[in-house]
């Protein structure tokens, strides 16, 4: 995976981490230019259509969160590569370690310590609660821990959308099954009670520095969360405040309703403990409640007399008495069972599960709530480019839950894709335009290429949609590219023999250029009449190429005729350069490696707007030229005349 480009924007480049469900790599963002964690699903699971369908949804919700302590969720997206769906969450890069980390590495924590990171933890999950999102995995390794000290707790979404599916990998179940609630072990209902048992485990093993419940084997473990009690952390170390055990032992009460009611009641106890310096009396915890206790009957003696005296008067009427009373209960209890068969429908309210209404239009899936007694409605809109405007994108009660009638369920609708504004592209280079849609959250469409007299090649002549119109995100942009004018195939005419005028009127017949004259003496034709041409005659050549003509300036002085192209000769040319590169300006550097020497032949910074450079030089016809761009080697290319 390490250099894979997820969504045209993620390169990844390095492994950080990995679970039963996921492996966790570093990446750069090319578009925000910062760096991200990417969590990219196992191959077990992208064949598992309720598991992907139900992690959309979740990670989509947990998107939702905000939070110091709650790790960032800034996308979520599918790749394909080679023919194989990647699915992959994009969060914010955490530079630290995770809890289990620290644990294992201090082996335990001090009371403040422990206090301090249960208060982020526990802050993190009355936010989400607050949202109606249950984290359902909380354990050390999801908890990450920033080098100043900062909390973010992670793979909100992801916890939830694993219960969907059986996760496989023993050493992950063993890794999460020390922090199960017991009604996950059971495979029972869990609910935000669920998180503050397993957030009482963590606190159990920061300040013990060690997890209360250990197993050969998963079953092992979750079995003893379901049948022993927990050993009191003081009997482990008894230098461990009384009121810290005492809300640790409230929050692993084997049954939900002992537990603290909300998160928020935790955050308060530990708050209070934090204040004391960990010495909370007992009598001011939420939970010290009054225990249900059986009262034996006190009677003193006088008393006992009494109920004799009377037992003997009254042992011949009571009988009556009984009689009739026991006749009265009956008559009575049998009027209220049938009053009550008769009224049992006004009082009961009835059950009904909840329906999935993921996908669905607003009014729709009103409609369908309606059928079953239910009410929906609309907490937030969102921009989503998976649902089309009004769709429900997720619901806060999950689909399958049973409720009461009446219950109102709150959803999140699409409000469409986001729209951005088209950049203008027109007369841009092709070679510049990426980092330009990228930034628009726009992309390449189909490009086509035509033939222009008026706009050099490689220039944008026009784009659909048209600039400053607002398009949803991740649209296509079709361009239309110039490829300069248009070139014909023509033979090139012997112009050896001819003069100078008569030589250029040709060129221009021909559709062909003059790239230059060069004049030297000739033996064998007169003044002014050509004796070498740059192409030979005959060859098919496409039209506007530049010809290179020698021009007799007369017989040498010596009698002796110069070869056209000594070797020992400099010849000027003119290279034409096209700079792409994303700076506002660039410096050319040209150096020229000719006769085993290399010489900066030209060294000068030009603005970057997609025209074309000419830039004059001369050497040998074996030289060759190195091109620099901000000192960086581009290419090189040989002495044209070579």
């Amino acid at each position: 995976m390490i250099g894979t480009v997820l969504g045209n924007r993620y390169e990844i480049i390095e492994k950080i981490g990995g679970g039963g469900m996921a492996l966790v790599y570093k990446a750069k963002c090319r578009l925000l230019n910062r760096y991200v964690a990417i969590k990219i699903l196992r191959d077990e699971f992208n064949n598992d259509e309720e598991f992907i369908k139900k992690f959309k949804r979740e990670s989509q919700a947990a998107a939702s969160l905000s939070h110091p302590n709650i790790v960032n969720i800034y996308d979520v997206g599918v790749d394909k590569k080679d023919g194989q769906e990647i699915h992959y969450i994009v969060m914010e890069y955490i530079k630290g370690k995770t809890l289990k980390e620290i644990i294992r590495e201090k082996g335990k924590f001090t009371v403040d310590e422990t206090i301090d990171y249960s208060i982020q933890i526990a802050e993190a999950l009355e936010h989400a609660h607050e949202n109606h999102i249950v984290h359902r995995d909380i354990k050390p390794h999801n908890i990450m821990v920033t080098e100043d000290g900062r909390v973010k707790v992670t793979d909100f979404g992801i916890a939830r959308a694993a219960s969907a599916s059986t996760v496989t990998n023993t050493s992950n179940v063993i890794g999460s099954v020390h922090y199960f609630s017991p009604e996950q072990a059971r495979g029972g209902y869990t609910d935000e009670k669920s998180d503050i048992y397993s957030l009482g485990i963590v606190m159990y093993e920061m300040i013990t520095g060690r997890v209360p419940f250990e197993g050969d084997s998963p079953i092992t473990v979750a079995l003893k969360h379901i049948q022993e009690e927990i050993i009191p952390p003081r009997e482990i170390d008894n230098s461990i405040p009384l009121g810290l055990e005492n809300i640790i032992m409230h929050c692993v009460k084997k049954s939900q309703s002992d537990r603290y009611a909300t998160v928020s009641d935790l955050l308060s106890d530990l708050k209070k403990t934090k204040l004391s310096g960990g010495k909370l009396p007992m009598e001011d915890t939420n939970f010290i409640e009054a225990p249900t206790q059986i009262i034996p009957v006190v009677e003193d003696k006088e008393g006992k007399e009494m109920k004799k005296s009377k037992k003997k008067k009254n042992s011949d009427g009571s009988l009556k008495v009984v009689f009739f009373a026991i006749l009265l209960a009956f008559v009575v209890v049998s009027s209220m069972a049938l009053g009550f068969y008769k009224l049992k429908d006004y009082f009961i309210t009835k059950e009904v599960v909840v329906p999935d209404l993921v996908g669905l239009h607003i009014d729709r899936a009103k409609e369908e709530a309606e059928k079953l007694g239910l009410n929906v409605e609309v907490a937030n809109e969102v921009y989503s480019s998976e649902f089309n405007k009004d769709e429900v994108v997720n619901q806060m009660t999950e689909a399958g839950t049973k409720v009461k009638e009446g219950y109102t369920i709150k959803v999140a609708i699409s409000k469409g894709r986001n729209l951005v504004k088209v950049p203008n592209l027109i007369n841009r280079n092709i070679n510049e335009i990426d980092s330009i849609l990228k930034d628009s959250s726009l992309s390449e469409g189909l490009v086509e290429y035509e033939y222009s007299d008026n706009v050099a090649e490689n220039i944008i002549i026009n784009q659909d949609p048209a600039p400053y119109t607002e398009v949803e995100e991740g649209t296509k942009i079709n361009l239309i590219v110039s490829q300069g004018p248009e070139k014909k195939i023509v033979v090139m005419p012997k112009l050896v023999g001819q003069s100078e005028n008569e030589a250029k009127n040709a060129l221009i017949a021909y559709g062909l250029a003059l790239d230059q004259i060069v004049r030297e003496p000739n033996n064998e034709y007169e003044e002014g009449i050509v004796f070498w041409q740059s192409i030979e005659p005959g060859n098919e050549i496409e039209t506007n190429t530049a010809i290179t003509l020698y021009v007799s300036s007369g017989p040498s002085a010596r009698g002796e005729e110069p070869e056209p192209e000594e070797k020992d000769k400099e010849i000027p040319f003119v290279m034409t350069l096209t700079p792409s590169v994303e700076d506002d300006e660039v410096e050319i550097k040209i150096v020229r490696v000719q006769d085993g020497n290399r010489k900066d032949v030209y060294n000068k910074i030009h603005k970057v707007d997609g025209s074309s450079i000419e830039i004059p030089l001369e050497g040998k016809v074996d030289a060759v030229f190195e091109i620099y761009y901000d000192g960086i080697y581009i290419d090189e290319i040989v002495h044209p005349h070579n």
